[in-house]
């Protein structure tokens, strides 16, 4: 069936006339069924580690869109002008949404997960037992493990095209702080302790500064890894400047709970959130 619906999708991103065809409108609207429902996605983790990316899953949502005609939706007083639907079924999915937290069709929602006034795109994956807090959000594509708490102000990026981009990726019982920015396919590990105001794209070094020597790293925030911003001195031809960066300060300990973990790093850091 899988192999069945990624011929069809490669086929119409060969020849996007082919978005006119019933057998293809039907074939992306399957995807886009199996994504809301969490039996696909866009990326999975590997059993050794790692993720792959499914680059054909991207094509399908990326190809929903013109296949869509705008619509009104009616929420109660509210209106929309969209050609997505909004997810619904809460009750039926044992979510907790608080007004005005919103979701599209086509993203996971798992049981026991958290939304505060959030939002939530197509594609993106959230797991079970994560909190999702106020004006926080889950871009397209992006994916969200277990127990994850995502700070209020939080902005996770999205990712369509190119298909080939790894979607932000933020594994199971991370803690990401306030106003947190994470782009460009970054990937945190399990764990990892965020503090506010952290921003990661694909080049931000990473540095861990708790050893003698400094190690970098670029796209990737080690498994309960601690993290504050900070910066580092950059020479240009007008002069030397400051530039953004994240250090890492220290780590989670594995033999505690996960809050007790969480709040013993936060002290013993002094990292603000």
């Amino acid at each position: 069936m899988v192999h069945d619906l990624k011929e069809i999708i490669e086929k119409a991103w060969g020849n996007k006339d082919l978005l006119k065809d019933k057998d293809t409108i039907i074939a992306i609207k399957s995807i886009i069924d199996e994504l809301d429902t969490g039996s696909l996605r866009v990326a999975d983790p590997q059993p050794h580690g790692g993720w792959r990316v499914n680059e054909w899953v991207k094509k399908a949502v990326i190809m929903y869109f013109p296949t869509q005609k705008m619509q009104l939706i009616e929420v109660g007083p509210f209106q929309f002008h969209d050609k997505m639907k909004l997810k619904s079924g809460y009750d039926h999915l044992g979510v907790r949404v608080v007004p005005h937290a919103i979701a599209r069709y086509g993203a996971f929602i798992n049981k026991d997960v958290i939304m505060m006034p959030s939002y939530v795109n197509i594609g993106a994956y959230v797991d079970s037992g994560t909190m999702i807090d106020t004006w926080a959000t889950v871009g397209s594509c992006a994916q969200v493990g277990k127990n994850v708490h995502i700070s209020g102000g939080v902005g996770i990026g999205g990712v369509l095209e190119p298909v080939q981009a790894s979607p932000v990726i933020v594994e199971d019982n991370a803690f990401i702080g306030s106003r947190c920015i994470l782009v460009e396919g970054v990937r945190i590990g399990k764990e990892a302790v965020l503090g506010a105001n952290v921003t990661l794209t694909a080049s931000t070094k990473v540095i861990d500064v708790t050893g003698d020597d400094p190690i970098e790293y670029k796209g990737y925030v080690p498994e309960r890894a601690v993290v504050i911003p900070g910066s580092y001195t950059r020479k240009y031809p007008a002069g030397e400047y400051q530039v953004s960066c994240a250090l890492i300060i220290g780590r989670r300990k594995e033999s505690t709970d996960k809050k007790t973990s969480l709040n013993n790093a936060l002290r013993e850091n002094d990292v603000a959130v």
